[in-house]
């Protein structure tokens, strides 16, 4: 798995057509609020040029592309967190996503009704971010709770816990996200880590513009654009309405298609590329007659914790990795070739992975 993309937002921002378009998992979507009643969850592979290279070097019986999940939460609505429209009762879905995809309508159209009457997308942004800290303060209550019972029951170790859940709830009580609480110290991290705040999580801001901007900004996006840059949230601009005309072409005819438009690359591929760059991901390669496999890990990963991602016994019983490098393998055309020119390295356990790399993991179990 790649990682997990949570996609919030107010209804009728286009979540629904864009999750449609990139998954083709068929959700709702229609003119009104609350059309996408369950979480809709769908598996996308992650485009890489590469991969069909190294078919092409190694051609293989089989192909696995690393992969991107989305979890498509139902609108929320001001109020969620009070009962208010259907979103808040599928927040939990998305407690264990790794970043949040924040869907904000960036288009006038008369024909698209706004939940709010009007398109503002910071007024839109300040509503979501206050419905997702109202239930980080559910779970922080929750936490303190308990650790109160257990400092009553004369547990002198959780007298610090108890402080350290008031302290979070006074920063989420003056309506400031939790990614932004100060945490110190390895025990203040671990309990914060186990909350999962939604708060807390990187944010990605989609905005969503009109078919006939799309690739291009306009005031909704700048007004996006100076939030993120305070936040140092990624953005991306995209037309769900495009997304969706994509989606129903031939893989032979979408690049032409958003050559035609003045893109370079999809929405889908916009959100992954900036997804992977907002939480550190790198991509590398398994490669062999059997089967070329791509595997994500955070950059900075070790070549045990690599060989783990694979199967936990590869990291415990690791001896050494074999690795090359994709640009010299694009470029010989052959594992021989690599060889022969001396390119093949053989690294230790110190070795951090790159994106690209063409591993071969030795283990002893």
């Amino acid at each position: 798995m790649g990682f997990t993309c949570g996609i919030v937002g107010l209804p009728n921002v286009g979540k629904s057509t864009l999750f449609n378009a990139i998954t083709a998992a068929g959700a709702e979507a229609a003119n009104y609020p609350f059309c996408t009643i369950d979480p809709n969850i769908g598996v996308v592979a992650v485009p890489d040029k590469r991969m069909n290279r190294l078919i092409e070097i190694y051609k293989p019986a089989k192909v696995t592309p690393t992969s991107l999940e989305f979890l498509d939460i139902a609108g929320l609505v001001k109020g969620a967190s009070k009962g208010e429209g259907l979103g808040n009762q599928f927040l939990s879905h998305i407690r264990n996503a790794d970043a949040i995809a924040h869907i904000v309508r960036c288009f006038d159209d008369e024909n698209v009704v706004h939940v709010d009457g009007s398109v503002n997308p910071k007024r839109d942004i300040e509503i979501i971010e206050t419905e997702l800290i109202l239930k980080d303060l559910e779970t922080v209550d929750k936490k303190a709770g308990d650790s109160e019972k257990r400092a009553k029951s004369g547990d002198k170790d959780t007298k610090a816990e108890v402080d350290f859940y008031a302290c979070v709830r006074d920063h989420l009580t003056g309506g400031r996200l939790a990614r932004y609480c100060e945490v110190s110290g390895e025990k203040e991290e671990l309990l914060f880590r186990d909350m999962h705040l939604l708060t807390a999580k990187p944010v990605m801001y989609v905005c969503n513009v009109h078919e006939k901007e799309v690739g291009k900004e306009n005031a909704y996006t700048k007004q996006v654009r100076e939030i993120a840059a305070k936040e140092g949230a990624k953005v991306v601009i995209i037309s769900a309405a495009v997304e969706a005309e994509v989606a129903e072409l031939a893989e032979g005819e979408r690049h032409q298609f958003l050559e035609g438009l003045g893109l370079h690359e999809s929405g889908l591929e916009q959100v992954i590329h900036e997804g992977y760059a907002l939480l550190n991901l790198i991509t590398f390669f398994t490669c062999g007659p059997k089967e070329v496999h791509a595997w994500t890990v955070r950059k900075g990963s070790t070549a045990p914790q690599a060989a783990g991602e694979i199967h936990s016994d590869f990291e415990k019983g690791f001896i050494k990795a074999e690795v090359m490098k994709y640009a010299d393998l694009d470029r010989l055309g052959s594992e021989t070739a690599i060889k022969e020119q001396g390119l093949l390295h053989v690294e230790g356990k110190e070795y951090i992975v790159e994106d690209g790399d063409v591993m071969f993991f030795r283990f002893n179990v």
